[in-house]
């Protein structure tokens, strides 16, 4: 049996590209894994919430000093434990202004933590995460993959980095693109994706 994390991190709910292409795939991969445990968590309708000095505090590994700091800390020990539980991590990952959504930076600012989900090591950090696949949906109103365009792609080197430091590496991408350049050339690029994602769940 394998165990399945969803984060949806668009804040457009059943609108979002991003969230009906997650969908499409969890049901794919339920389907081929009948006894798949999946637990699912829309971080765009219900965000993480962003640091503070009582989050970042308690995070970063201090005694929790104060109830804003215990909570903090077991939110984090949560969704650490989701991660940890899980084989695969399939995410809805919208551009948001050339990078990720805010709410799903603060999902990372609250499982990346050292000695926990990575640590660092004479030659260097060190990703305790290992042994995960992580299927990543970006979905884009432009052109990033290619062009004079990609060079504003703050989202996908983004992700690649904050999940490698994790030791995440086996990581796909599913790039959603030209969602506003017309319904012809969005309806295109949620099929090619669609087809894409048939193949990679």
């Amino acid at each position: 049996m394998s165990n399945l994390l969803v984060l949806n991190s668009s804040a457009l709910g059943s609108a979002s590209v991003s969230k009906q292409l997650v969908q499409d795939t969890v049901t794919r991969l339920a389907a081929q894994n009948p006894g798949l445990k999946v637990v699912e968590r829309d971080i765009g309708l219900a965000p993480v919430p962003h640091l503070t000095l009582d989050s970042a505090t308690a995070i970063r590994g201090g005694e929790p000093a104060n109830p804003a700091q215990v909570e903090a800390r077991t939110l984090s020990d949560a969704l650490v434990e989701e991660l940890k539980a899980a084989d695969i991590i399939v995410v809805g990952a919208p551009m948001y202004n050339f990078g990720i959504s805010s709410t799903l930076k603060a999902w990372f600012d609250y499982v990346l933590r050292a000695g926990v989900t990575f640590r660092y090591t004479e030659s260097g950090p060190e990703g305790l995460m290992t042994g995960k696949r992580a299927i990543v949906v970006e979905s884009r109103g432009g052109l990033y993959s290619s062009g004079p365009a990609q060079i504003m792609d703050s989202q996908e080197p983004h992700l690649r980095t904050l999940f490698g430091f994790m030791g995440i590496t086996d990581v796909t991408f599913i790039r959603v693109e030209k969602l506003a350049f017309g319904p012809e050339a969005r309806e295109q690029a949620i099929n090619a994706a669609q087809a894409e994602l048939k193949l990679v769940a």
